[in-house]
């Protein structure tokens, strides 16, 4: 769109947000559900649906006060990963907006938080500030995000894969296989896509 454009009552109309994801988001992953078969076993959360493999164990984080899912949160060889997908626009992105607000909330933390650039982009790398058993350290992460086709995926890695580069490299693989379901319900852009209990595991190899 060029700065001529205009919106039905004359007033100019704003840039749309550039995608941020990986060149070959389509055939590697993170997938929209309209890019998959249904032939491999998933377990189904709702908005975003996992493949159970040998070692991973699934844990849903449940807001205490709605009893709503909010985020899926997986551990896998040392590391962690937390995923939650969200409504987008279908020609813009997300993800160089949040990565702007993911900082200020990390400064207000406490944290000391870079840019970096990773397998999906642009990413941040943190040292958050915490309290274990009345001590004090720090806790490493990476936060990565993923714009697909009326969704965006957003991504936090602890443990080993936020510095080994073998474990990184695992819990990156594992993040490309997850399939978003973003459904053809209208959302506003930033809603969280619904998420949900699984119904039955197809394998024993995830548990929550």
């Amino acid at each position: 769109m060029t700065d001529a454009q205009q919106t039905d009552d004359g007033a100019p109309e704003e840039e749309p947000t550039p995608k941020s994801a990986p060149a070959d988001r389509a055939a590697k992953g993170p997938f929209d559900a309209g890019e998959i078969s249904g032939v491999r076993p998933y377990v189904d959360l709702g908005g975003v649906k996992i493949v159970p493999r040998s070692d991973l164990h699934l844990r849903l984080e449940v807001e205490e006060q709605s009893k709503r899912v909010v985020a899926v949160g997986l551990e896998y060889h040392g590391s962690t990963l937390q995923v939650q997908p969200f409504a987008a626009p279908r020609t813009s992105g997300l993800w160089h907006e949040i990565r702007g607000q993911i900082m200020e909330q990390l400064a207000s933390q406490g944290a000391r938080a870079k840019l970096a650039n990773g397998p999906f982009g642009p990413e941040i790398f943190a040292e958050i500030p915490v309290t274990v058993e009345g001590q004090q350290g720090m806790r490493l992460a990476r936060f990565i995000g993923v714009d697909g086709p009326r969704w965006f995926l957003r991504g936090v890695i602890a443990g080993r894969g936020a510095t080994d580069r073998d474990a990184a490299a695992e819990i990156e693989d594992l993040f490309r296989s997850i399939v978003v379901v973003r459904g053809a319900t209208p959302m506003p852009p930033r809603d969280l896509i619904p998420l949900q209990m699984p119904a039955a595991q197809p394998q024993a190899d995830a548990t929550t």
